[in-house]
């Protein structure tokens, strides 16, 4: 097995550790799965533990999302190796396999793989939701319009063809999982964020 391979399932495996349940059942000793949206991310951490572990849950999505890339550069992995990597990356947090295939919605991940990918891209994406976050206090809505900046981002400033082929699967599979935000947003029923 090559070491491009190699690479590629354990940056899945560590995708898949579930960063805000081990952090709410070690902190908390709950279930987030069980709490608020019953999402493991960090906003449903933050609403549910406070603000700090919140902060680490996002802080360790990213980090398992930016590691593996960050390797993969560093061993001077093609592009096609560094595209696969961040996608088995962000795609173990969002199907892991330690919670049979139902995880996160990807978006710390995703930030985490962007950084390490293309970091010029992913601050100006960071800047955006920010802005958004600020103006329309909805996490979701914020998450959802930076997904779907991100690809124009990596094409304007990157100018990775599979890097942008990545950012277009990511960006897909991110405004996905947040259907049900989405749905809310039009009802008016979504949560704002408080903090």
């Amino acid at each position: 097995m090559s070491r491009e391979l190699i690479l590629v399932i354990a940056a899945y495996l560590l995708g898949s550790v579930p960063t805000g349940l081990l952090l709410a059942r070690m902190v908390g000793g709950v279930d987030i799965r069980t709490t608020g949206s019953g999402n493991i991310g960090a906003t449903n951490v933050s609403r549910t533990l406070g603000w700090k572990v919140g902060v680490l849950t996002l802080v360790g999505d990213c980090l398992k999302g930016m590691i593996p890339v960050l390797l993969a550069g560093h061993f001077g992995f093609t592009e096609g190796w560094l595209a696969l990597t961040g996608l088995a990356a962000f795609s173990g947090h969002v199907y892991t396999i330690f919670l049979r295939f139902k995880g996160g919605k990807g978006v710390a991940t995703a930030l985490g793989v962007f950084l390490a990918f293309a970091p010029m891209a992913a601050l100006c994406a960071v800047a955006l939701f920010a802005l958004i976050l600020w103006r329309w206090r909805y996490v979701s809505l914020a998450s959802v319009s930076t997904a779907a900046a991100m690809p124009l981002l990596v094409a304007m400033i990157d100018r990775r063809g599979l890097i942008f082929l990545t950012s277009i699967a990511i960006a897909t599979i991110v405004i996905w999982k947040h259907r049900d935000n989405i749905q809310r947003l039009k009802d008016g029923t979504e949560s704002k964020f408080k903090g």
